[in-house]
């Protein structure tokens, strides 16, 4: 066991007759090791470190704080908070959970790398919690994914690629006991390799095997991972693992103070190299042991942040691109935190992919009405070559209307302010200036998203019509706020997704992966990209009004128009179309002969 500044590292093996201390007396370097006879599957035990207490230096050892392994595979119960967890010299060993000996697991063998198509972002507990055809000993677990109703669903809609909320073992913010309220989310980690016994109570079996039947049915699985900090929180936090090892080592620290990059409280010190390689043998675990396809990085830009600011070459995020395992996985950054130069969207290493809220923010104002938007409109349309120019790929964009942090897509046409009042923060939590679009129409934002250049991202729900009330921070809402109303999803909805799912399939131009720019095909003469207004001239830019424009995409084997109208009035579409040819209507979010206020509509050329 690791600690550079513990002067006594002791394992404590429990059984029915209590704990049992052992010492490990020899050390090499900073790591403290030993024998101790008779350990096997299923022993449970835990750590305690004794050493200098001096919290100016950020060394808070205490050797009544019961420890859990940092590279523990298995809890065995969820991690509760109490306060005692936070007193010095209050004893902790029956607070937290005991680490579980296992078994050695074989490998499980990598899939080739996929490069997803439609994302679907999952809350584990949320999403199955209330579904009427998982029986009541799967609800809530990962294990629920597998079901034939999920599979059924999940193909319906057309999803290659789920993305799980963070199943390792999380604790409740401090402030949430008195509240009566709990840690919906999981972004809160006590450490990076178990998984939470409250969603996967079969630990890493019951994850491999569900993956293995997601894999069956050609969907893969993205883990959300959080690296950035833990539960630990600040100074004023409880001792359960890394801060009771080594605190000034794990933790990053300024002048004895703990940095809050992260906004929770503490952050990772992830260019340590001893933190780095914790790190990568926690994420190359994941993808042997369970067989999952990558990650997703939240407030990833602390992977990258040196003293001088943000760097790709960064320690971390060049041992995950040296990695053999690692560098063949699925990769994705959000790309921001509220540490110094926190907003680098575009700036992560080539092989990742990046959530893009611009993409985001851009669309729903353009619906909502604001003044130059059709300019942004049409560049997040043709793959936001603004931002990822240098990697020329406009896949490397997840493209998103909203994610688990804001307003469902419902809420976002329902509400113009957050109403968070029940998280007990006074709404003072949350983000207030949201772009909305009340009294909108969810169908062409769902439009916009699926038939621009770019990967997409759905959150679970949104594709039936799920709200919160108005809560855009629903982290604390372990309850009917998040848990998904599958009685009355919008069934008219779900097709609607699934449909624009398949027109995406169907129709390469839309998906092809470059940025359009106008460019002539040399062999055909053809303008692959070209937008026009509502009587098919050019497009006026510098009217800051604007509020119809259509994009024409065109090959030598077909010609497609989508026309976005956000005026207040409809449009016949009058575009003309190539000798001997017709255009017709083959979608649109408004049934109608003309393009309706707020709505999208695609175009195809037909031989007459």
């Amino acid at each position: 066991m690791f600690s550079k500044h513990g002067t006594k590292v002791s394992i404590c093996v429990f059984d029915e007759k209590g704990e049992h201390r052992h010492a490990l007396k020899q050390r090499d370097g900073d790591v403290n090791f030993g024998f101790i006879k008779g350990i096997k599957a299923g022993t449970r035990y835990g750590f305690r470190v004794e050493g200098p207490w001096a919290p100016e230096l950020g060394l808070r050892y205490d050797a009544t704080k019961l420890l859990v392994d940092p590279y523990a595979w298995a809890l065995d119960q969820p991690f509760t908070y109490h306060s005692d967890l936070t007193v010095r010299g209050a004893d902790t060993a029956a607070l937290v959970p005991k680490c579980i000996a296992q078994k050695p697991l074989p490998d499980v063998p990598q899939l080739p790398k996929h490069k997803p198509e439609f994302i679907y972002e999952l809350p584990v507990k949320a999403f199955t919690k209330l579904h009427p055809e998982i029986s009541e000993a799967k609800r809530g677990r990962v294990a629920a994914l597998a079901e034939p109703a999920i599979i059924k669903h999940l193909k319906t809609i057309g999803v290659d690629t789920v993305e799980l909320m963070p199943i390792t073992a999380w604790i409740d913010e401090r402030h949430l006991q008195p509240l009566g309220l709990h840690n919906a989310w999981g972004y809160n980690p006590i450490q990076f390799f178990a998984p939470d016994p409250r969603v996967a109570p079969g630990g890493l079996v019951e994850i491999r095997d569900t993956v293995a039947v997601l894999h069956k049915n050609n969907i893969r699985v993205i883990l959300d991972v959080v690296l950035n900090h833990t539960g630990e929180s600040d100074q004023f936090g409880p001792t359960i693992c890394l801060r009771g090892f080594d605190g000034p080592l794990y933790y990053a620290h300024a002048r004895g103070e703990l940095i809050n990059d992260a906004g929770c409280g503490n952050t990772v010190a992830l260019n340590d190299p001893h933190v780095v390689e914790m790190v990568i043998a926690a994420l190359r675990h994941w993808i042997l042991k369970t067989g999952v396809d990558g990650f997703r990085f939240d407030l990833a830009t602390i992977m990258g942040r040196l003293p001088q600011g943000f760097s790709a070459q960064a320690p971390l995020l060049q041992a995950i691109e040296n990695d053999s395992v690692l560098s063949n996985c699925i990769l994705i950054a959000e790309p921001w935190d509220v540490g110094p130069g926190g907003y680098q969207l575009g700036q992560f290493p080539k092989n990742w992919q990046e959530w893009n809220d611009k993409f985001r923010d851009d669309v729903r104002k353009f619906w909502r009405g604001d003044a130059h938007s059709a300019n942004q409109l049409a560049t997040r349309i043709a793959g936001s070559s603004d931002v990822f120019w240098q990697h020329g790929q406009p896949s490397r964009s997840i493209n998103f209307l909203s994610a688990h942090d804001g307003f469902t897509l419902r809420d976002v046409v329902r509400y113009r302010v957050k109403d968070n009042f029940n998280n007990g923060e006074e709404n003072r939590d949350g983000k207030s200036d949201e772009a909305v679009w009340t009294r909108g129409n969810v169908k062409a934002l769902l439009a916009t998203l699926f038939l621009s250049r770019g990967t997409v991202m759905l959150t679970a729900g949104d594709e039936f019509g799920r709200t919160q009330l108005g809560n855009n921070n629903s982290y604390a809402q372990d309850n009917d706020v998040t848990w998904l109303d599958w009685k009355n999803k919008d069934d008219d909805l779900i097709a609607h997704v699934a449909t624009l799912m398949n027109l995406r399939r169907a129709q390469k131009l839309i998906t092809e992966d470059h940025f359009l720019n106008g460019t002539i095909d040399p062999k055909t003469g053809l303008v692959e990209a070209t937008w026009v207004n509502a009587s098919g001239g050019a497009v006026d830019w510098n009217n800051p009004n604007l509020r119809f424009v259509a994009l024409i995409l065109e090959n030598a084997k077909t010609r497609l128009a989508i026309a976005f109208n956000g005026a207040a009035e409809p449009f016949g579409w009058t575009t003309p179309a190539k000798p001997k040819f017709k255009w017709q209507s083959i979608y649109a979010s408004t049934i109608s002969e003309q393009i309706e206020p707020s709505s999208v509509q695609v175009f195809q050329e037909v031989l007459v």
